[in-house]
């Protein structure tokens, strides 16, 4: 039976209630091996750094993934319930991001796998596609203290099969925006009462989409990309009396976003251009120019979407200027570009969960069991960061910096390792002495140079 630090242990034992006895004794033992193998993140690596690999009942630990019963979708609503208790924000608007990353997969019997653009690779002028399976994740952009910054928690992610996959179900394909009407769905299920925001990037500008999140009894602000050339109109005007036929549904056209930039000089309120400082990419302030308007957003045979635009250009011209849309048409155009410059913090941490946590090495086929893993390993960033911020209440947190590598604040690597030093005597191949006196200060010097160096292991 592990032998767990009270720290892990408070965040850890509420997870408890999805699981059988048996089966939560295998899960955690799964959990803590996740945490310390490095390179491939299979269930035979987890069993041999807990010291399991003479052990004849493996079997029992794949069942865990492939057939013993429990609920992912619970797990994580478990997970944002600790994240909301322990990053206490207030009673301000909650925002969240999601987005879709290519887990590279190969394999007759990996049935949902497919065909896509893969967004780490390609770049403008060159596309590199590649065999794998689909997640849509949604993460909760929340503010780390020790961190200084906002990391991107991962909470629900979802396998979004590929059309032949639906295909061969006899089924009509499922569209990106479909999942994610659903997480959105799901999330405000969950959160009732507070009021929400949902940042995405140009996938997500879908009238269908938008219009659901504004539809809700309580409404979840959708912030996305909005292409220049979009069909923008006026309200329409009021009717008039004794007027027949049926009433406008719109107004005016609006001149396109990309001929206000043409014209930038052009007098009139939606050429205000308003100079502001903005938390840019990577934590510096940015000076940018902006500016907004309301709008009715419609393509013909859908209803008309009212929105707030938002277009942004460079006083110094090194990035091209963009446009951006929020479903509430009463938000602050800056608060909007912080929001939607958060987006970023995705893109980090699915590059974490690869270096760090092992996503792309898993090696299972069966459908079940695929779909349980990726969507742990994500959450599992999460509660990393979840279980160092417990620990460092009663130690500081390392932060692993160089002479040639200035580093001020914590990584996500420095909490994995302050977690994994935690985590080292609760194996096998580690047990800790009762007596300190029985281990040499040389012994000791040495130990903690073995732990460190496996505790930043990738």
């Amino acid at each position: 039976m592990l032998t767990l630090p009270d720290a892990i242990v408070a965040v850890l034992m509420p997870f408890a209630t999805l699981f059988s006895k048996p089966t939560w004794n295998k899960a955690q033992l799964l959990l803590v091996g996740a945490i310390l193998t490095t390179g491939q993140r299979t269930v035979a690596q987890a069993l041999r750094v807990m010291g399991r690999s003479h052990h004849h009942d493996y079997a029992r630990y794949h069942e865990v993934l492939n057939r013993a019963v429990w609920s992912p979708r619970r797990s994580a609503r478990i997970l944002l319930g600790l994240l909301l208790e322990h990053f206490g924000v207030g009673h301000g608007p909650l925002v969240f991001g999601i987005d879709e990353t290519l887990e590279r997969r190969r394999g007759p019997r990996i049935e949902a796998k497919g065909t896509y653009r893969d967004a780490a690779r390609s770049h403008r002028g060159h596309v590199v596609k590649a065999s794998g399976l689909r997640w849509i994740s949604l993460m909760w952009l929340g503010p780390i203290p020790w961190a200084g910054r906002v990391w991107a928690l991962p909470l629900l992610t979802v396998l979004a099969p590929s059309e032949p996959y639906y295909q061969d179900q006899g089924r009509q394909p499922k569209k990106i925006t479909d999942w994610a009407r659903q997480l959105i769905l799901q999330l405000r299920r969950w959160l009732p009462d507070r009021d929400l925001v949902v940042v995405g990037d140009g996938a997500y500008a879908a009238l269908d989409l938008l219009n659901f999140c504004r539809a809700l009894t309580q409404p979840v602000t959708f912030i996305t990309r909005l292409r220049l050339d979009a069909r923008l109109y006026d309200p329409p005007p009021a009717r008039q009396p004794r007027q027949r036929g049926r009433s406008r549904i719109i107004g005016p056209r609006q001149t396109p976003l990309g001929q206000l930039l043409d014209h930038p000089d052009t007098p009139g309120p939606r050429c205000r251009w308003t100079t502001v400082s903005v938390a840019w990419y990577g934590g510096r302030a940015r000076t940018v120019e902006l500016t907004s308007h309301t709008a009715l957003w419609y393509v013909s045979g859908k209803p008309p979407l009212p929105i707030r635009w938002v277009l942004i250009r460079d006083p110094q011209r090194r990035f091209q200027p963009q446009a951006l849309l929020c479903t509430d048409p009463n938000a602050d155009p800056a608060q909007i570009v912080q929001w939607f410059v958060l987006r970023w913090q995705l893109e980090a941490t699915f590059r974490e969960v690869r270096t760090h946590l092992g996503v792309e090495t898993q090696r299972q086929w069966s459908h079940r069991a695929i779909a349980r893993t990726t969507p742990v390993l994500l959450g599992l960033f999460s509660w990393v960061t979840l279980a160092a911020h417990q620990l460092q209440h009663s130690e500081p947190m390392p932060c692993r910096a160089a002479a040639w590598y200035p580093k001020p604040k914590p990584t996500f690597s420095d909490a994995l390792a302050l977690v994994r030093c935690h985590l080292w005597p609760a194996t096998e191949d580690f047990p800790m002495s009762p007596e300190p006196a029985n281990m040499a200060k040389s012994q000791l010097t040495r130990h903690h140079k073995i732990i460190t160096s496996l505790a930043y292991a990738a």
